[in-house]
């Protein structure tokens, strides 16, 4: 016979609910402004994706402009530089994620294996640095390294009697000019979760191996990585959920009439459409598609990473 568990009411479960944000009070004042600053700058402007649906007009606002339903959407799938924006975005994407993504988890196995603790922190010191760069210095770097006039990549190549070549003109240089920049800025900084999530893995799991005769190679296969498999798991989801969202400034820098073709992104696509031609609901309307594409993949990858037996994001 089943007991009559107490009825629990709502006045009382809200004096628990009370009684635990006083009890961890420190912790939620630790959040608050991340929380705030999420509000603020995510959840409130949200309000501004009505235009996208509209003719918007500064001067009459948003309650006063015409409604147009879904032809900023239409005219978006049947711009003739749809696809072509469309296509550099997920090759500029794949890139990230099959190249840049996994250097700093290369990174982070490496660096575990230093013995020498003062050899690590300088190395870390170093691949930490340029992240603290913004995307003018990285670009403005490149670019006094690989102009045609006076760069010393070029300059290298005259000196061994080699051709040329225009980097920063030259489609074809485009792509791994991108990549190549983030990962030389954000590979060391990208280390920092995965060493944390290394300095947590039990020490007895690689004494045992070493009296099984494993070596340090087989150590890391079988021991590191199956550890912060999880992190990675999570880290790639919230990847994916950026799938469009590949950042305005540096591909913006990078970006010339000569590489336009395999340059041109959404995000510069939007700032060309909202700000310098004055379409508000046109570039609205483009960024809530790349907002509503990112949060399908997030969904459906954290659905195939629960399907696996893995945490995935929630």
């Amino acid at each position: 016979m089943m007991e009559d568990r107490p009825i629990v009411t709502k006045s009382q479960r809200r004096q628990e609910l009370w009684k635990k944000i006083l009890k961890n009070k420190w912790i939620y004042l630790m959040i608050a402004p991340g929380i705030i600053y999420f509000f603020i700058y995510k959840y409130i402007p949200m309000y501004g994706l009505i235009i996208s649906f509209q003719d918007y007009k500064p001067y009459l606002g948003i309650t006063g402009s015409e409604w147009v339903g879904l032809d900023h959407f239409r005219r978006l799938f049947n711009d003739p530089d749809f696809w072509m924006i469309f296509r550099n975005t997920l090759i500029l994407f794949g890139l990230q994620v099959f190249i840049a993504f996994p250097v700093p988890i290369i990174l982070a196995l490496m660096l575990n294996e230093l013995r020498l603790k003062w050899y690590m922190k300088g190395i870390q010191t170093l691949i930490y640095i340029p992240h603290f760069m913004s995307w003018v210095v990285i670009v403005s770097i490149s670019y006094v390294m690989l102009t045609l006039d006076g760069g010393i990549i070029n300059n290298l190549l005259r000196t061994m009697e080699f051709n040329q070549i225009n980097f920063l003109l030259n489609p074809d240089w485009f792509r791994p000019m991108y990549i190549i920049q983030i990962i030389w800025r954000e590979a060391g900084w990208g280390t920092i979760i995965f060493i944390a999530a290394i300095a947590s893995v039990d020490p007895q799991l690689y004494e045992a191996a070493k009296m099984d005769g494993a070596n340090r190679l087989r150590q890391m296969w079988h021991i590191t990585l199956p550890a912060i498999r999880s992190v990675i798991i999570v880290l790639l989801i919230l990847k994916i959920g950026d799938v469009l969202e590949l950042g305005f400034e540096h591909v913006y820098l990078l970006l010339n009439a000569s590489n336009r073709e395999v340059a041109e992104i959404f995000d510069t696509y939007v700032y060309t459409a909202g700000l310098r031609q004055g379409q508000f609901s046109y570039s609205t309307a483009v960024g809530f598609f790349k907002g509503f594409v990112g949060l399908i993949l997030v969904v459906g990858a954290n659905w195939m990473a629960k399907k696996a037996g893995e945490e995935g994001v929630y």
